[in-house]
């Protein structure tokens, strides 16, 4: 077991494991107990009352949290003739050339996240065996393949993310940096479960949602009580 450093002790004692925060309480303590240098991530992980393994019990969505990630979204356009030029009068980083497919296909991925139109479909399916693992393949159902290119590219930028029900359960997703202090961290996150509970399957029973952790980068995981949410 790797040893523990002081402040990582210090940043543990001030979480209690035996009871269920309230959202606000939570990142309260995870913004308090950070330790590090650097603007930890803060991270959500939900555990759902479902079974992935059965198509309509899937559980994936987009929401644009409020006050956005807190970092730069480099954004990637798939796009042609007009289009590419609204892209780039939109705030596109880079707009797929022959040149910049080249660089994807040799390993460069200096973009997070990618958009496409329609049309130009054919040639980023050449590229999904590297795009596809990363998660950065164009998909229609989280509005990455549209001709709304100005809208698609607004929405990253301020903050949109995307989330997938794991094999085992559980939704993972980031909801922004520690310097934005605990009231704006929780306006993110609510904005995030509530995306997750209005996506509730109508073939799941039982409890949907389970247990909710919230974690820094660095910093102890704290659960909240699903409860509260209701």
């Amino acid at each position: 077991m790797p040893k523990r450093s002081k402040k990582q002790i210090e940043a543990q004692k001030k979480v209690d494991r035996t009871i269920q925060y309230g959202p606000l309480d939570a990142l309260e303590i995870a913004v308090s107990s950070s330790y590090v240098k650097f603007d930890e991530t803060v991270d959500v992980a939900v555990r759902l009352g479902v079974d992935p393994r059965h198509a309509d019990q899937m559980v994936r969505g987009t929401v644009v949290l409020p006050n956005g990630l807190g970092k730069d979204v480099k954004v990637l356009v798939f796009a042609k003739g007009e289009k590419e030029k609204e892209a780039l009068d939109a705030g596109a980083d880079f707009i797929a050339t022959d040149e910049v497919l080249a660089k994807i296909k040799e390993g460069w991925f200096g973009f997070d996240k990618a958009i496409a139109t329609p049309d130009m479909m054919g040639a980023v399916g050449k590229l999904g065996r590297v795009l596809g693992p990363r998660g950065l393949m164009p998909n229609a159902k989280t509005g990455t393949v549209t001709f709304e290119l100005g809208k698609a590219i607004e929405e990253l930028k301020a903050g949109k993310i995307e989330f997938r029900v794991e094999k085992a359960g559980i939704i993972h997703a980031p909801v922004g940096k520690i310097s934005f202090g605990a009231e704006k961290l929780t306006e993110n996150v609510m904005a995030f479960l509530d995306k997750v509970l209005s996506l509730r399957p109508a073939s799941s029973k039982g409890a949907y949602i389970k247990t909710i952790t919230i974690s820094s980068t660095m910093g102890p995981g704290i659960k909240v009580d699903p409860s509260l949410l209701k």
